[in-house]
């Protein structure tokens, strides 16, 4: 749990510090005006979001191959982290949306996907809370992890294959440098956020399924004959 503390400590400062240059320090948008100070706070969480994503993937795969609770612990962590780093992006963009197109939303493919990424990951929780078997609730959500994730790079890609009035990934060469120090910051700030949730939320799972293996097993109702009087 110290090393959660740790990281968790250092992302808030991180972000603390990135959001106050963001919004006191950086100068306006040259397009969108102080609008484009909500990209310090989005375009870091979209970021994290996926790789947030990726580590669900990783650990999928290895959950299916090793089969250990562990994993399956981290593995629920991780895609609950995501899935709030989702929502949050999304709401996020719609904030975003709203002064610059004009809508709160609309069905552009980046916006598209971006809801069945989080509706998909959603759905593998949902799927895992209703499932009681240790064994086949650890393989149905490392299955649906992977599934789910298919849509991921589909999301990253999505401004570039469909035509789309979300703007394409933005680099070094097409950002200003007066963005790059505060962009960088809460970058880091929320991937070291990321770590420290996933590591408490993972510890908080871990000890769960520990004591759900190490109950008792009860007997099967349909099976228990009534004594004879």
């Amino acid at each position: 749990m110290k090393a959660s503390l740790i990281w968790t400590g250092l992302g808030f400062t991180l972000l603390a510090v990135a959001h106050y240059m963001g919004l006191f320090v950086a100068p306006k948008e040259a397009m969108m005006g102080d609008v484009g100070r909500i990209l310090y706070v989005h375009v870091p969480t979209a970021w994290v979001a996926l790789v947030t994503y990726l580590v669900a993937f990783v650990l999928a795969i290895r959950s299916l191959w090793q089969g250990k609770v562990s994993t399956d612990a981290y593995l629920e962590a991780t895609l609950e982290v995501g899935v709030l780093l989702n929502v949050l992006l999304t709401i996020q963009g719609s904030i975003w949306a709203k002064p610059t197109w004009n809508v709160w939303w609309t069905w552009d493919p980046r916006l598209t996907t971006t809801a069945i990424m989080v509706l998909s990951f959603v759905g593998v929780l949902l799927l895992r809370n209703a499932i009681t078997n240790p064994q086949r609730r650890a393989t149905i959500t490392a299955t649906g992890a992977i599934v789910a994730f298919v849509n991921v790079p589909i999301v990253y890609m999505s401004v570039r294959w469909w035509r789309s009035l979300h703007q394409t990934q933005s680099s070094p060469e097409t950002v200003s440098q007066t963005m790059h120090l505060p962009l960088r910051m809460a970058a880091f700030g929320m991937l070291f956020l990321m770590i420290g949730f996933i590591l408490a939320r993972g510890k908080i799972a871990l000890r769960k399924l520990e004591a759900e293996s190490a109950a008792p097993d009860l007997p099967d109702l349909n099976t228990v004959k009534p004594l004879d009087v």
